[in-house]
């Protein structure tokens, strides 16, 4: 049983889906590993360390040669698979709603597509959860994004000169980015609050010494979604948390955005107008930018300036932390396989009733096989 790790094609990505520590847990388990040359070098992992860790180091044809599993950070281009083994499993994360058309043509090849963005948030799977594990990441570094960007200091600092007040740091959206947001500007020394539009936050927010902003009396969102994640909120919820918002981020220092609804469009938290109302020289990083963003202006891939307020953009956040980001998610994807290796055949397999299996399952037997796709 062959597992194949792929070297990253996408523009700016810089993670792997394997370490060496998990090519070793392969191996262990009976698999044998072929890794793409270079597939680790941005990530800081030489082909030299997969070799001592037992895996073969080649070019991509002959890594594929034959493979039973592909591994990869983003989903590979269909013509990069050319000569890919039909009913071999590709595991990544593979953006099925941006990449529909991709997803047929895995189909096409033959491929068993397994998104793992698509794992569901279930006790058992939590190890598997390649949007936790690089969420709680981004969350990290758009707060030092932030500090990098932002002209002060975080904390309160008494001097001979005079005070420095502590910054004023607001995070919208309070899920794994969210949460870890908080809590790295609150190790910062910053003067930290927080919005979300599920209820059931406010306790977490305050149990990371920050303060909760929500709006009372007025029904959320239509629903918190599978999973825990957040839906649409209701117009009603919406006029008044935009006036909640708007008095409170006016004298904010720092703003961070972090919400996203799955299968749709991030939603619009920061008007233009909002971000007049900001002192100049304050910052707001928008952690989905790449999902269309939450602020009015926020263009991917660039920081830009509207009103003296600098709006931070940058795609593949957890990728500016390579490496750990890699060892992460190279564990999210051994953990997944070796939950449901079968001993005897020497491989893994996912029964076809159980939960895990029928939402990340994308493809099988040359068919796009998820309701979400088909729904």
């Amino acid at each position: 049983m062959k597992i194949a790790v792929l070297k990253e094609t996408a523009a700016g990505e810089t993670r792997v889906s394997a370490s060496p520590e998990t090519v070793k847990k392969f191996i262990a388990l009976g698999a044998a590993v072929a890794v793409e040359t270079d597939a680790g070098a941005t990530a800081s992992i030489a082909d030299a360390a997969y070799a001592d860790a037992g895996a073969t180091v080649g070019p991509r044809g002959a890594t594929l040669a034959d493979a039973d599993i592909l591994l990869g950070v983003q989903g590979p281009t269909p013509d990069s698979l050319k000569g890919v083994k039909p009913g071999a499993w590709l595991v990544a994360g593979l953006n099925p709603f941006g990449e529909r058309a991709r997803v047929d043509a895995y189909a096409a090849l033959g491929v068993d597509a397994l998104a793992m963005e698509f794992m569901p948030r279930i006790t058992r799977a939590q190890s598997m959860d390649i949007l936790s594990s690089q969420s709680n990441l981004a969350g990290y570094k758009a707060v030092i994004d932030a500090a990098g960007v932002y002209g002060r200091a975080f904390p309160m600092m008494m001097t001979a000169a005079g005070t420095i007040s502590a910054a004023r740091v607001f995070v919208m959206g309070v899920g794994v980015a969210g949460l870890q947001a908080i809590a790295t500007a609150r190790r910062l020394g910053a003067q930290v609050s927080a919005t979300d539009v599920r209820s059931a936050t406010k306790e977490q927010i305050e149990s990371l010494g920050a303060k909760a902003i929500f709006v009372e009396a007025v029904k959320g969102i239509e629903g918190e979604g599978s999973g825990g994640y957040a839906t649409e909120m209701s117009d009603e919820y919406k006029a008044a948390q935009a006036e909640l918002v708007s008095s409170h981020i006016a004298k904010q220092d720092i703003v961070i955005t972090t919400a996203l609804i799955p299968g749709r469009a991030a939603p619009r938290l920061i008007s233009d107008a909002q971000i007049a109302s900001m002192r100049p020289g304050s910052v707001i990083v928008d952690l989905a930018v790449e999902q269309g963003g939450n602020v009015e202006g926020a263009v991917a891939g660039e920081i830009v300036e509207k009103h003296g307020v600098r709006i931070v953009g940058h795609r593949n956040v957890p990728g500016r932390l390579a490496a750990d980001a890699s060892a992460l998610f190279a564990r999210n994807l051994y953990n997944f396989l070796s939950a449901f290796w079968d001993k005897e055949q020497g491989r893994p397999v996912l029964p076809d009733d159980d939960e895990i299996t029928q939402a990340i399952r994308l493809t099988q037997g040359g068919k796009v096989v998820n309701t979400r796709l088909l729904g």
